[in-house]
């Protein structure tokens, strides 16, 4: 028996942390949907987009940028290394290597960016100008009410 003051049906409808995932996973889906021709999906996706226009990004650099944690980043990292779509190049630190997109993986995204803008749209005309904004707004204000450097992170565990 849960010793707290919410009824455990009314947690999940109540948590941010589970709202905010299950919202993630539809519009995942949705945008997999316009991609799908590709075979790319839209984690891949972002990826890619992410070391479009660089000669070469870190793990670390990448990992940061989007809010992952490097393990469940080189897990996602490895199919598109695997299937030419991303190369990895050496850095001035002998230690780490950088990524990069191959030129297959820079056709994909040219292909792809047409397939996203539609996906993109529908969204944008569906909930309006306004309330897109609005939302990406509060998105944004909660990444930065939520992040925590990786340092502080560390420490907490």
């Amino acid at each position: 028996m849960l010793n707290t003051s919410i009824p455990p049906d009314s947690i999940n409808r109540q948590c941010c942390c589970f709202n905010m995932r299950k919202v993630t996973r539809a519009v995942t889906q949705y945008f997999d949907r316009f991609l799908e021709p590709t075979g790319i999906r839209a984690t891949q996706f972002t990826l890619l987009v992410a070391l479009y226009s660089t000669k070469g990004k870190t793990l670390t650099e990448i990992a940061e940028s989007l809010v992952m944690d490097r393990t469940t980043l080189t897990r996602n990292l490895k199919p598109l290394e695997k299937s030419g779509l991303i190369n990895t190049v050496q850095t001035l630190d002998k230690r780490s290597k950088a990524y990069v997109l191959s030129e297959k993986g820079e056709q994909i995204v040219e292909k792809c960016v047409p397939l996203w803008q539609q996906a993109q749209n529908s969204v944008v005309n569906s909930l309006g100008d306004d309330t897109y904004h609005d939302i990406i707004g509060k998105l944004a204000r909660m990444l930065s009410i939520t992040s925590t450097p990786n340092k502080e992170r560390k420490k907490k565990v």
